[in-house]
């Protein structure tokens, strides 16, 4: 059980924003960040059909596939199948809107039973120019997709998914699986069960800086005791811990922004960056087995390897604390 002893350092790369989105990218700078990630020591890269129809799977791919494949660990989901035909709807993404708006314009099935599992790590082998997966997250069956459904694609997954990765996983074909989701419930469920057991969980914008309390008091705890690591995404809770404007994939509300506005002041009088506090406080926990901020410019990698890196003093958490900026319990860098 867990993830820890399979992943090469602490920082990976999500590539959500190689599949455009909120806004289109040329294809040589999604390219060349890619590079970047490669060139500045990165050999975790996690991606998913589902981030442009394809379009981040295949521009990860162009650069993955003429590296040695034992160099890297590399993730991908299910629960999305790829199809060849067009959408002639506007897809419907939930709580996620427009997000990938500008991807590729292939119809997306949603679907986790057995079957779709199959042909969806079938379609992603070919996108990404490879023979193999390391490791495997069962895609957003949660609330901010499904909503009331989200138990009902749960137990599609559980009967499904759950047990094809589970099989693979034991075939060696796999090195290991989990969900790949954006809030804690469905994580919280699959820990409660008593088979079959993941690996670890890839959990996004549910332990940042501005969003944490839950999975502190509820999630974590029960990881920890079954051995189930944590991949951190969305660090930069989409994107207004970096300098932008998101929060949950939309427009920041004023209490987040208020929040930031806080957290920046407190960054500057001690000297170090936001980006820098914002990974080093998601990587702190025991369970944090590896955070992965997404980019779409080869100097936002450099920022996160610098950010990662930067040193950061004991004041500084002591005073995020003292201002009730992080919870009591929180665990962080260097610091009782």
């Amino acid at each position: 059980m867990g993830i820890k002893s399979l992943l090469p350092g602490k920082l990976g790369f999500g590539t959500a924003p190689l599949g455009n989105m909120f806004r289109a990218i040329p294809d040589e700078e999604a390219r060349a960040t890619v590079e970047a990630a490669w060139e500045y020591g990165i050999r975790y890269f996690d991606t998913a059909p589902f981030y442009g129809a394809g379009l981040a799977e295949e521009r990860l791919g162009e650069v993955l596939s003429t590296k040695p494949r034992d160099s890297y660990v590399l993730s991908t989901k299910v629960g999305r199948v790829i199809l060849d035909e067009h959408e002639t709807d506007v897809p419907d993404f939930g709580e996620k809107g427009g997000l990938f708006e500008h991807g590729n314009p292939n119809r997306i099935l949603h679907e986790w039973t057995a079957e779709a599992t199959e042909r969806s790590i079938e379609g992603s082998l070919k996108r990404l120019g490879t023979d193999r997966l390391d490791i495997v997250w069962v895609h957003d069956i949660a609330q901010d997709f499904h909503g009331d459904d989200w138990i009902q694609k749960f137990e599609e997954a559980r009967t499904g998914a759950f047990r094809v990765l589970s099989r693979l996983r034991d075939e060696g074909v796999i090195k290991a699986w989990g969900l790949g989701v954006n809030k804690t419930e469905p994580i919280e469920l699959t820990l409660a069960l008593d088979e079959p057991q993941p690996d670890g969980f890839l959990l996004a914008g549910r332990y940042t800086l501005l969003d944490h309390e839950h999975a502190l008091t509820r999630l974590l705890p029960m990881a920890q005791e079954q051995g189930v690591d944590l991949v951190a995404g969305g660090p930069y809770s989409s994107g207004i811990l970096a300098g932008g404007t998101h929060f949950e994939y939309q427009e920041a509300p004023q209490e987040i922004i208020d929040r930031v506005a806080r957290l920046k002041a407190l960054t500057e009088k001690h000297g170090i960056g936001i980006k820098s506090a914002a990974l080093q406080f998601s990587l702190a926990h025991p369970a944090s087995a590896a955070v992965i901020p997404g980019a779409t410019r080869p100097s936002r990698i450099a920022e996160d390897t610098a950010a990662l890196a930067e040193k950061i003093p004991a004041a500084f958490w002591t005073d995020l604390r003292a201002e009730g900026l992080v919870s009591p319990a929180a665990p962080l860098p260097n610091h009782a």
